[in-house]
């Protein structure tokens, strides 16, 4: 009896050492995906530059007009936040989606799955480095928008970080989900991207959508207008307007919900024959 109490605290010891360096190695296999993200310019300014480029286009384009669906603020201030939502989206689903099919396509998750590294570890880092995009993405609207066009930031933090969080984790899940009903690399682009920009132009990135309205009402059905209505809260400057979009969090959520399922039953390391 005297001995397992030393035996099960020195077992605990090496589980906590084995852990930190398992997190360690997440961290330097995050700085190469990094690395890898950063040096494909085209992708990444793709990535990163869309959302900067059509929130210039749509403020040079009327931005600062008062919007009567919006209570009477400056359309702007919808931009900015929902171009905020769009950039998780498209790090965490679509990029996150095709570059999880490019990989099971071309043998790259077979041959790391082969590795002595833990596939937790690999894969973490992966969904890490969305992450790491998606507050890049964030940061930089938000700075454009403040310095750019004197928007209002959030008045709650809090509530708009626990968006971002429940964006990243849900949408990420959607990414690798969908990534498993992709046939090919070839289709991957196309199939994921179509059905992502058909979505957004129904959920109200481009124009509010008028509450009780028949686009409105599709709308609903998809995480996409929620996760832009859960970001735009915390900006809402009209008086009573609460920052905490609880049931559009809760719509997003459980939509990641549903993707985890799917994408651990569904989920593939080697390369499918066509």
């Amino acid at each position: 009896m005297s001995s397992a109490g030393p035996r099960s605290q020195s077992a605990g010891q090496e589980r906590a050492r084995q852990l930190a360096g398992e997190l360690r190695l997440v961290v330097r296999q995050l700085r190469y995906e990094q690395l890898s993200f950063w040096r494909n310019r085209f992708g990444a300014i793709f990535t990163v530059g869309f959302s900067v480029v059509f929130l210039l286009l749509l403020a040079a384009g009327g931005g600062t007009q008062r919007s009567s669906a919006l209570g009477g603020i400056e359309e702007i201030q919808y931009y900015v936040p929902g171009f905020a939502a769009y950039g998780v989206m498209s790090a965490c689903y679509n990029n996150l989606g095709i570059q999880i099919v490019v990989r099971r396509q071309t043998g790259l998750l077979k041959r790391l799955r082969l590795s002595p590294i833990a596939t937790w570890v690999l894969f973490g880092a992966v969904l890490a480095n969305a992450a790491v995009v998606s507050v890049v993405q964030v940061g930089l609207l938000l700075a454009i928008g403040r310095l750019g066009f004197h928007v209002v930031l959030p008045h709650a933090w809090l509530a708009f970080a626990l968006a971002v969080l429940v964006g990243i984790a849900s949408f990420a899940a959607l990414g690798v989900a969908v990534s498993t009903l992709v046939p090919s690399q070839e289709s991957a682009g196309p199939i994921i991207s179509l059905v992502f920009f058909i979505l957004l132009f129904l959920s109200g990135l481009w124009f509010p959508l008028t509450p009780g309205s028949g686009l409105a009402q599709v709308a609903n059905y998809f995480p996409i207008h929620h996760l832009i209505v859960a970001f735009f809260a915390p900006f809402d400057t009209l008086p009573g307007a609460s920052p905490w979009a609880w049931h559009d969090l809760g719509v997003v959520a459980l939509w990641g919900v549903v993707a985890t399922v799917v994408a651990l039953r569904r989920f593939e390391w080697d390369p499918r024959r066509n």
